[in-house]
Order: structure tokens, then sequence, then C-alpha cells
């Protein structure tokens, strides 16, 4: 077992790992950039150690400071969170080449399934259902005019090194492509530093639902059920939702055991997600594999009781799973909205400022995942999310319930803060939100109705 771990990530999902690491008997180390040198988790953890400047490129994405960190403190293993270094094979080879475990999936694995167009490829000799589309990387506008032609319009293009919704574009008329190809290869190059784009039929009135996989290093892999996010600005989540709702079982049942056939088929180990898009005739097809803890992780933990983030750290640690596949029993229902420093007014935009005022909900079954305080300074540097807001209940209908009454007292205020709770409230009391019939373009069509 591990003394201590390092954190490699900030806000809440740091507070997030180093809580568990602590009651797991750990000694933590956290990692902080020159803005974050007063947060949540520099405070919370047994030592802090600065690693840059704000921009990330200076300080969390900045693997010598970040390994040096480690080495100087005496930590034996690393937790990457989510976004920043948790899905960068280069960095867990680094890690093993130091003697320092990464707490996630081989090199090896996030390689292939971090290449969006070769795990499509791995996922479909799986025998999972892929949607149709580029096999390999497209070559140019050219290849993707004609895979287009052969798949169907609406078509979207995806950044094959992309991830958290960052690198797509949707291209409904054949005239757009071309453009359309070369604007999002340039971005993909500007955020991946990968410019290689693949392309699939894009799916309208889609939902996205997905499935929460375990996996350890002595060939056990089980599935913590499924969760519907569909919910969604710029193909980012702001509502997810455990269990997905109007599933049949055989339908869920089908897509938690796709899951694990693909895990297995890569030889998966640690904590991972496998992303579906579902047809309104309820067809599934995979979209991508997340080789890292998600953001809204806590939904699944409210419903099975199952700590996520303790399994990472046991699983790295070369312990086999403590659990089967009929221990996990999904209960009840839980609910998560992303309370985002952003103006839904204004396209969603950042809305950066010093926090006069935070104070989040509390009661019977709420949870709040935060890193913010009242005077904590929201820059512009790094993800605009607060908090994570989350609850259960017995059934849906509780659920939705409780959730208004959580979002109704939060009180968040600031010099130029806006957030998107008012907008959420707005999400939960649609109609089509509360018959469970709500697709992907929900929040459109929210925005649609404040124009």
């Amino acid at each position: 077992m591990f003394s201590t771990v390092l954190i490699a990530n900030r806000g809440e999902i740091a507070l997030r790992i180093a809580r568990a690491c602590r009651e797991l008997g750990m000694r933590t180390v956290a990692v902080y950039s020159t803005p974050d040198r007063d947060s949540a988790v520099v405070r919370f953890a047994d030592e802090a150690v600065h690693i840059g400047p704000a921009p990330s490129k200076a300080s969390y994405l900045n693997i010598p400071a970040v390994l040096e960190a480690a080495l100087l403190s005496g930590a034996q293993a690393i937790h990457p969170g989510y976004g920043f270094l948790s899905e960068d094979p280069d960095f867990a080879e680094v890690c093993e080449a130091n003697g320092i475990f990464f707490i996630g999936p081989s090199a090896r694995v996030m390689q292939q399934l971090g290449d969006k167009a070769a795990a499509r490829a791995a996922m479909a000799e799986a025998g999972l259902p892929v949607l149709p589309g580029s096999t390999t990387a497209l070559s140019g506008p050219a290849e993707a005019k004609e895979t287009a032609q052969q798949t169907g319009f609406p078509v979207i293009l995806k950044a094959a090194a992309g991830g958290g919704g960052r690198g797509m574009a949707v291209v409904r008329d054949p005239d757009d492509l071309s453009a359309a190809f070369q604007e999002t290869r340039a971005h993909a190059y500007a955020v991946f530093g990968d410019d290689r784009l693949y392309l699939e039929r894009y799916i309208d009135d889609a939902r996205h639902v997905e499935v929460q996989v375990l996996c350890d290093r002595h060939g056990s892999a089980i599935h913590l059920g499924e969760r519907d996010c569909s919910v969604q600005r710029r193909h980012q989540k702001l509502v997810e939702e455990a269990p997905a709702p109007g599933l049949s079982e055989e339908l869920r049942t089908s897509i938690c055991e796709a899951a694990v056939r693909g895990a297995r088929a890569v030889g998966y180990v640690g904590a991972g997600t496998f992303e579906f898009v579902l047809t309104p005739s309820h067809e599934f097809y995979l979209m991508e594999i997340n080789c890292r803890l998600q953001v809204e992780h806590p939904v699944t933990e409210m419903v099975t009781g199952v700590d996520i983030v303790r399994e990472q750290i046991l699983i790295a640690a070369g312990l086999p799973l403590s659990l089967r596949p009929g221990d996990v029993v999904p209960r009840g229902v839980a609910l998560e909205c992303r309370v985002n420093a952003e103006d839904p007014a204004r396209d969603f935009a950042p809305a950066p400022g010093r926090l006069t005022e935070f104070v989040p909900p509390s009661g019977p079954f709420v949870r709040v995942d935060t890193h913010a305080l009242p005077g904590w300074q929201v820059g512009p540097d790094y993800d605009s999310l607060l908090a994570k807001t989350v609850v259960w209940a017995p059934d849906r209908d509780q659920a939705l319930a409780r959730m208004d009454r959580a979002l109704g007292e939060f009180r968040v205020a600031g010099e130029g803060v806006s957030t998107t709770v008012d907008f959420l409230r707005r999400i939960l009391v649609r109609p089509e939100f509360r018959a469970a019939e709500h697709t992907t373009g929900l929040v459109a069509k929210v925005l649609d109705a404040d124009e």
C-alpha cells in the first residue's frame, strides 16, 4: 500500500482525492500554481509544492515539475484526477520509469484508447457497435468528403486526440465540410498538439449514456451501472443522472455488458468510462472511452455506495477488486448539476471574479463537491467549475424536487461573477426532462426560448 500520494490536479477534484487518501491513512501532497497558493487542497494536504505560474503548460501540464515534486516529497504514487495529465501516456511512462505508480491505466492502453480513431477500430473488433464513419484518421478534406458521402449527412468531425467536448464540429451541409475540416484541424492542433481528425455519422435527437467500469490487475472487470449525460452545452455536460431514466432492463444490460467486454478486450486496469450515443429508436453506439475518473462519478457513487476514488487507489496498489458483479445493486436515483462561473445568456462565456459570497446548499442526501470559499478568486486560467451539487432520493420525482430545493439554496455572489444555477433550475422543470425524453439538444431549446 502507498504511504504518500501526490495529487497532480487542482480544484474540487484535488480535494476529493485528498479526502479519499486521508481515509486510507495515506499522506497527501498537493501541487499548485501561483494563483492556487491559497486553495482548499493546499490547506488540506499534508504537504504542498509550488510547480509554476498560472498557465497550465507551465504548471499542471508541466511533467518535469510534477515529477520533481513527487520525487522530492517521497510520493510512491500520483493520482492525476481528470483533465490535465490524466490521459497522457507519456506522463504515465515517465512515472513508471521513475518508480512511481500512476493511478490509472497503463501507458499502452491510454495510447490505444486515447487515439479516438484507433479506439473505434479496437472496439469494433471487440464486437461493440460503433457509428458509421472513418476507420482511421482522415488524410484531408477530400477523404472527409468521400467518407461523408458514404456515411450520409449530418456528420461530426472529431479530433483523434480529443476529449472533454473539444475539437468537434457538426457538419450538415456538404458545402461546409471543407472549411469545417480545416477549422477543426487547426483547433485540434492548438488544443491537443495533434491535428488528426476522424468522422462519424451524427445522430440528431440522441441521448448520451455512459457506463462506469472498474478493472483490476488480476483479470476482474465489473461495471457500476450507467449514467445519462445528455444535458450538454458545446458537447460538455451540465446535468448527469444515475441510473439513466427510461431504459428497458434489456437495453441497460446490453450497454453495460458491452462496456465490460470492451474493457476486457484491451486489458484495461483502473476506473474508466465507456460513452455511448443512444438513438431515438434505442440503438446504441460507442462514442469514446475515457481512461480516467469522470467529473460525474459522484452520481454513480451515490446510487451504488462504491467510493470510486478509493477503488482506483487500491487497484493501482495491486489489490484485487473486492466487488463482484452481484455486489453492485444500484438503489434510488442521483442527480448532479454543475455550477459553473459562466453566463448562459452569453453562450456560457466564463464569468470570473472574486467571490464575495459562497454558501452551498446542505440538508438530507445532498452532497456538494467544491473548492470554492468566500474571497476565492475565480480566475480565467482554468475550468469554470465552482461546485458539483449532487442529490440522492428513492425515486426520480423526489430527486428532482430535492435538486431544485438545493439549487434554490445556493448563494453565490461576486463582482463580475455569474453562475449557471438559475439556468439549471430551468432545465429541471422542462417537460421533456421531467418525462425523461430529453436529448443532447435540450440546452439549445432552452436558450432559444430565452430569446
